[in-house]
């Protein structure tokens, strides 16, 4: 398959006044920001359909999954706190745009994908934009223990509850992001993991992810 990358003054100022919305909406962090100013959102979709990629809407990618919102991207990122050279585990690679965030930010990634279509399609286009996260296939409600522990970890797919095992692959001093609700709408929850056994858990704002498909999850 060959990828057309073409990122011209439109995409260019598209990207800028995406920024501007999300500012709009509550986003500080102008890290973020930054990288979301300078990742081609568009390269992610059809050509058909890249006069959709700089609204603030999700948008089908394939497999039943979506590209997530930007303004959900920022806010789940904003909430990591990301440092450079933060190992982070992320739990859904989908198209691999939140992953190139996270990147942009300074972050060592580890990713997984369960659904091998978006899998097959991610490790290819994420090179090609310069982008090497340590890509897995599998069942992403386990984690990857080889890899622990984290620094951050991301879920972009709603869970029923938090999986133990997740915590569990976290540093002291580790952040994890999840939604955690039904299979309609979810509650952003930010856990902070402040002793071997301890941690501190914040419920924030309703949002609607696609579930979260795995061994501690639907």
């Amino acid at each position: 398959m060959a990828y057309k990358f073409i990122d011209n003054y439109r995409e260019q100022g598209a990207r800028k006044r995406l920024v501007e919305v999300l500012r709009k909406k509550g986003i500080e962090d102008e890290g973020v920001l930054k990288a979301i100013g300078k990742i081609p959102r568009h390269y992610f979709f059809d050509e058909t359909f890249w006069n959709q990629a700089y609204k603030d809407i999700a948008f089908p990618i394939g497999a039943g999954q979506t590209i997530s919102q930007p303004y959900t991207v920022a806010y789940q990122t904003e909430l990591l706190h990301i440092r450079k050279g933060d190992k982070v585990l992320e739990i859904g690679t989908g198209c691999g745009y939140q992953t190139c965030v996270l990147m942009e930010l300074g972050a060592k990634v580890v990713t997984i994908e369960r659904q091998e279509k978006l899998y097959e399609r991610t490790i290819q286009v994420l090179p090609h934009m310069g982008y090497q996260p340590t890509f897995f296939l599998g069942d992403g409600s386990i984690g990857r223990a080889e890899h622990a522990p984290y620094d951050k970890i991301i879920v972009t797919a709603g869970a029923p509850t938090v999986p133990e095992v997740l915590l569990k692959q976290l540093n002291i001093g580790g952040i994890l992001v999840i939604p955690v609700g039904d299979e309609q709408s979810q509650k952003m929850v930010t856990v902070l993991k402040t002793g071997e056994h301890d941690y501190e858990r914040h419920v924030l704002d309703t949002f609607r992810f696609v579930p979260l498909v795995g061994d501690r999850a639907w």
